[in-house]
């Protein structure tokens, strides 16, 4: 168990309209590109709010994951479960490895000293913003490999994904659809579906191994942070989803990109 951070920090003093605004433009942010923005929350968590690098990213895991529970009914009508039930085969490779790639890396992080998970926390911005510009600006074909190696890939890119969700505390969408796209050859509108059904018991491993050490007492003590937070992201969200091809992919993707670069270099810095 960790030492050098404190995961019960006191209660958020900042006011509630300034967190639900600030949950509302992660919303709109994440919305504008089909995603639940965590990646963009976490930064805020630590820059703006003041928790420390841990307690942070419990927070956006908890977050994340109320998130997850409102868009899968409705990403299940844009892809009909029976679509996505037939590519069950998907889910349970990559879940072969992302489970176990949440337990290592939700192990990793409570051990990590405080300065290293910035720096670790940093270096993963920078891997968001290259997958964010990949995913949006390259067409996503299928890669075509034979079932022997397709499977081993899998597993591996899945535990992969399930240690960088769980350090971060984000959904892992990011990675997911690419990979799903590249791997096994699904539509992306398939691929976001079965990114989140992967995501949920992914979460809730980490979930588990965070529980272990104590560190859901930041949670207790910031229960109406949370809650008002989370309000504000799914408010932004459907926000976001309206605006969806308003602006222009060329404009935006970079602009989102260079915000997370930015945030890398302030965690960089914060450490």
């Amino acid at each position: 168990m960790r030492t050098d951070q404190h995961l019960a920090p006191p209660r958020s003093t900042h006011s509630m309209p300034l967190v639900f605004g600030a949950g509302a433009a992660i919303g709109i942010l994440g919305g504008m590109i089909g995603l639940g923005g965590a990646e963009f929350r976490l930064p805020l968590l630590i820059g703006l709010f003041g928790f420390a690098a841990l307690s942070a990213v419990i927070l956006n895991k908890a977050m994340s994951l109320v998130v997850v529970l409102v868009a899968l009914p409705a990403r299940m009508a844009a892809a009909p479960a029976s679509v996505v039930a037939a590519h069950w085969p998907v889910a349970a490779n990559l879940l072969a490895g992302s489970l176990l790639g949440a337990w290592a890396g939700a192990s990793w992080a409570v051990r990590m000293r405080s300065a290293t998970l910035y720096k670790v926390l940093a270096g993963l911005m920078v891997l968001m913003a290259a997958a964010l510009v990949v995913t949006h600006t390259t067409a996503l074909d299928s890669l075509a490999l034979p079932l022997a190696v397709q499977v081993p890939i899998g597993v591996v890119a899945g535990f992969g994904i399930g240690v960088v969700a769980a350090i971060m505390g984000v959904v892992g969408g990011e990675l997911l659809i690419p990979t799903i796209a590249l791997l096994f050859g699904l539509d992306i509108k398939t691929a976001g579906s079965m990114s989140l059904l992967v995501s949920l018991p992914t979460m809730l491993v980490a979930f588990a191994r965070y529980s272990r050490d104590g560190s859901f007492a930041v949670l207790g003590a910031n229960r109406r942070f949370a809650v008002v937070m989370v309000a504000g992201s799914i408010t932004g969200a459907v926000l976001g989803g309206l605006l969806l091809g308003v602006f222009s992919d060329l404009v935006l993707i970079p602009a989102l990109a260079a915000i997370l670069l930015v945030s890398a270099v302030k965690l960089a810095r914060h450490a």
